[in-house]
């Protein structure tokens, strides 16, 4: 889970922690003043498309991701109708894109902000989703208007160096990793905490 811990929150005082992507990038937003404006209607409209992508987008695009990758080990069984329902759903939020972005150059507000930022590296990745973006000549614009900015390049190639070929792990550090990454369950309160 994303999170931040703001030694300097605006205003003084003692530090203060924020988790969750959507609610990180409001709080930076709102204390440096940028990407989104404060009129009541244009900041509700770019509220409503981050929670969009927090509830939808997010995590119907992961499940596809999830249920792809697990269809690909046959332990886990015939995976065809979660795979065949995530595809759909991710779709359809391509389509509710489309729709947003009609006669409008950006999701929200008429000017690029946080919920651009949210929403368009998960859309940056139709070709891995198979995709047809002559289907979304909206989202297709969007897209490319979007990943021809330098600051957004600059984000996307964040990281990079950090990725691995998983296929040339050890099998106990792919087991590892698996533990981690599936079938997680909730974790006690400790008894520190009492």
């Amino acid at each position: 889970m994303p999170a931040l811990v703001d030694t300097e929150p605006k205003g003084g005082g003692k530090p203060l922690p924020v988790f969750e992507s959507g609610a990180i990038m409001m709080y930076l937003a709102e204390k440096f003043g940028r990407f989104w404006p404060q009129d009541m209607a244009k900041k509700y409209d770019v509220v409503q498309w981050v929670m969009w992508q927090m509830s939808n987008q997010g995590p119907k695009f992961g499940e596809q991701g999830h249920f792809f990758r697990a269809a690909q080990d046959p332990k886990n069984g015939d995976l065809a109708y979660a795979n065949t329902r995530f595809a759909n759903e991710v779709h359809r939020l391509y389509g509710v894109m489309e729709l947003g972005l009609h006669k409008k150059p950006y999701l929200a507000a008429g000017e690029y902000t946080i919920a651009d930022m949210i929403c368009y590296p998960w859309a940056a990745g139709w070709k891995l989703r198979k995709i047809d973006l002559g289907e979304f000549p909206n989202v297709k614009r969007w897209i490319e208007e979007l990943e021809a900015r330098p600051a957004v390049q600059k984000g996307m190639a964040a990281g990079a160096d950090l990725s691995e070929d998983m296929s040339k792990l050890p099998d106990d550090e792919k087991a590892r990793r698996a533990k981690l990454l599936y079938n997680q369950r909730a974790t006690p309160v400790p008894k520190s905490w009492a």
